[in-house]
């Protein structure tokens, strides 16, 4: 048996059970019509052995099922974020490395020293078929920090956001500068501050397109907040039972925010 990702664009078509709840194709065969020219690209397996594969189609609406099962259960294409929300934790993690490695494979076609045509090397690299130059996926590294003063945390709304929710203070990594580094440089870049006792939280994978989140907490040491405008719309000190709207709960954000309420023993019960 094989789970197959089956994506259009950004949308990940999901199985749907008797009881309502959604799960991956998972089938002897693949399970939808393809085409010749369909990449079918081959995943590292799930941690129980089971075979994984992924590729994209172009049209759903044109979408042929051919597996019984899977017409007997009916099935939806749901944005892969919103798949978080359906899946067990370990189908979305998957879901979001397939996304990775076909955004990868897409923007990957051709040499980027000669312009000939890259063919798969093996499941993870491409080599160019007349200078032999290889290529593998590269992550965007970000950091992401939660600081707080005391009772109070800081929080920001980006330019970029889609929806009116703050968040923690962010960026990616520049070559040639630490985590740590890259932590102080953007407090500093983004907000005027100045931190101190910074610790690491956790990493989270981000396949939007292609990141790695790499999470802190740390404490304000001084300054007054200056928004870097050209990043961020709004920014604040929160105590933390009267919180504006935060962050879903997928994002290593909501986490890092969650473990910061625990010592208040507050619990938030925003979605």
């Amino acid at each position: 048996m094989t789970y197959y990702f089956i994506f259009c664009k950004t949308a990940l078509l999901l199985q749907r059970q008797a009881d309502g709840t959604h799960t991956i194709p998972c089938t002897e065969e693949v399970p939808v019509k393809t085409h010749p020219w369909t990449h079918i690209m081959n995943i590292t397996p799930m941690e129980d052995g089971t075979a994984v594969k992924t590729f994209n189609i172009e049209d759903p609406t044109h979408l042929e099922i051919l597996n019984d099962g899977l017409k007997s259960s009916g099935y939806d294409f749901i944005g892969l974020r919103e798949s978080f929300y359906h899946l067990p934790v370990e189908l979305y993690l998957k879901a979001g490395k397939c996304q990775e490695l076909l955004y990868w494979d897409h923007n990957t076609q051709f040499c980027g020293v000669c312009g000939a045509p890259m063919k798969m090397h093996t499941d993870i690299s491409k080599r160019c078929t007349q200078c032999g130059k290889e290529v593998w996926p590269q992550l965007a590294t970000a950091i992401i920090v939660l600081i707080h003063k005391g009772d109070e945390v800081l929080l920001v709304h980006a330019k970029n956001f889609k929806g009116d929710f703050y968040g923690l203070v962010a960026g990616f990594v520049e070559t040639g500068e630490t985590l740590e580094q890259a932590v102080a440089r953007e407090v500093m870049e983004e907000t005027h501050l100045t931190i101190r006792n910074l610790t690491y939280f956790g990493s989270q994978p981000w396949p939007y397109p292609c990141g790695l989140m790499v999470g802190f907490m740390a404490e304000y040491e001084s300054g007054d907040i200056h928004l870097q405008r050209s990043e961020l719309s709004r920014g604040a000190w929160f105590r933390y039972d009267k919180l504006p709207q935060i962050p879903q709960k997928l994002s290593i954000a909501r986490k890092i925010i969650d473990k910061w309420l625990e010592q208040y023993g507050v619990r938030s019960n925003q979605p």
